[in-house]
């Protein structure tokens, strides 16, 4: 609770020059408590979901499963090709039901990162923003049973 001057009976109001600039941010995670991040000043396309692919394909041995939503990035023509082209021995990927948060870990890791590492978190601009973002999921990858966790509580067996 924070006190405000303001005349009584009036809340008081916050002026703030609000832009369409924003991070986008998309991650993955593995059973062992291993979190994988991208982050871009601009919207994913399905082109930097490729390259995320790549990414997870580079830094994680043998065959993957990436369980994910059903977004139209993750089901473009540029993920199909990129597939066909050889991914595919090495990469299956796996459709959540519609509308399932509850299914999907990587929610529980907003959610973490959200209210429990950018709590009170209050941002100048963009750039101050990725800096915490940038600190607040480096603390979390030390955190490997909080992961872990949220995996558990998604319903799969770690």
């Amino acid at each position: 609770m924070v006190r405000g001057l303001a005349p009584r009976g009036h809340p008081p109001t916050l002026r703030f020059p609000f832009t369409h600039d924003h991070l986008s941010v998309i991650s993955g995670i593995t059973p062992s408590g291993r979190l994988l991040l991208r982050v871009q000043d601009h919207a994913f396309r399905s082109p930097d979901v490729v390259r995320f692919l790549q990414h997870l394909l580079r830094h994680l041995p043998g065959k993957l499963l990436v369980i994910w939503d059903g977004a139209p990035i993750h089901r473009s023509h540029a993920i199909k090709t990129f597939l066909t082209q050889g991914a595919a021995k090495r990469l299956r990927l796996e459709q959540l039901p519609g509308y399932a948060p509850d299914l999907n870990p990587d929610e529980g890791i907003w959610a973490y990162l959200k209210y429990v590492e950018l709590r009170n978190v209050c941002c100048t601009d963009l750039k101050d923003l990725q800096q915490h973002l940038r600190l607040a999921t480096a603390r979390l990858r030390h955190k490997r049973d909080v992961i872990r966790g949220l995996v558990s509580h998604a319903g799969y067996t770690v």
